[in-house]
């Protein structure tokens, strides 16, 4: 119910961003969002049912490739997102649209953000990434930045180049809140100690295409025995492993550290 709660909270925030920061100033958010933004602009139709409609492929594609939990989540902050757009009447809170473009991408990215720390996220570009990071060591990062490089170059070509540059700030801020709201490395490396192994162990090898590493360990004050479980996932499986951590061993103690850079097989499925 938490979650919930925050997902609906988080959604309806990035709504009113859209309608009363970016949209009135022609201000375009990264992702598919950005786009049905643009097409929300340029045409008589509704930019929530826009967003919905562009979403659909992808929720689909991920109701058949990614964990039933992710995906309910993404597909009920796409839902209340694109319902929001639908409802909030579109209103020019700001005069100044570097103001708009400021503050609208640091509210995009706390909801962004917080929709990320309930296990679900936004749809769009989200969902691409979520596919090709359990599958490949891929660089994320650059594919997201190439996409989001293409919606700002359709913004200079369709409104004006101040625009563009306008959606090159809001996008920029957007993305350093999320960091900080959810996490700011791409790759992490998670040290869990817990006396229930074998049961932590069985969950991230079903769960993940990451090695595992286990080591034994002892309590300096206790005494007892602990075995300590070590793997590198990307941010974006973050929340889900600690969904995980949390069925297999409430009790677990867990070091999450950041990953300058791995050498060797990160993915497992690749053997």
């Amino acid at each position: 119910m938490k979650n919930i709660v925050m997902i609906v909270g988080a959604s309806v925030l990035v709504a009113f961003a859209y309608n009363f920061l970016l949209i009135p100033h022609e201000i375009l958010s990264g992702g598919l969002s950005g786009i049905a933004i643009l097409l929300g602009i340029v045409t008589p139709i509704n930019t929530g049912i826009l967003n919905l409609i562009l979403n659909l492929p992808l929720l689909i594609l991920g109701v058949m490739k990614l964990g039933k939990r992710f995906i309910s989540y993404t597909i009920l902050s796409v839902v209340v997102l694109s319902v929001s757009l639908y409802i909030i009447p579109v209103h020019k809170a700001t005069q100044d649209p570097i103001l708009a473009s400021l503050f609208g991408g640091v509210l995009v990215g706390l909801g962004v953000g917080f929709i990320f720390r309930a296990s679900g996220s936004s749809g769009g570009f989200d969902i691409v990434a979520m596919l090709l990071s359990r599958k490949r060591d891929f660089p994320l990062g650059m594919l997201i930045s190439v996409m989001n490089g293409g919606v700002v170059a359709i913004s200079g070509f369709v409104f004006s180049w101040d625009a563009a540059l306008l959606t090159l700030v809001s996008i920029y801020a957007t993305g350093k809140v999320v960091d900080t709201v959810h996490t700011s490395h791409l790759k992490l490396t998670l040290m869990i100690i817990t006396s229930k192994g074998e049961e932590m162990k069985e969950q991230l090898l079903a769960n993940l295409y990451r090695g595992v590493t286990i080591m034994d360990a002892q309590g300096a004050y206790s005494g007892e025995g602990r075995k300590v479980l070590m793997t590198v996932i990307t941010r974006y499986q973050l929340a889900e492993v600690r969904h995980i951590i949390e069925k297999a061993d409430k009790t677990a103690f867990v070091n999450i550290l950041q990953t300058t850079e791995v050498i060797g097989m990160f993915d497992r499925s690749a053997k």
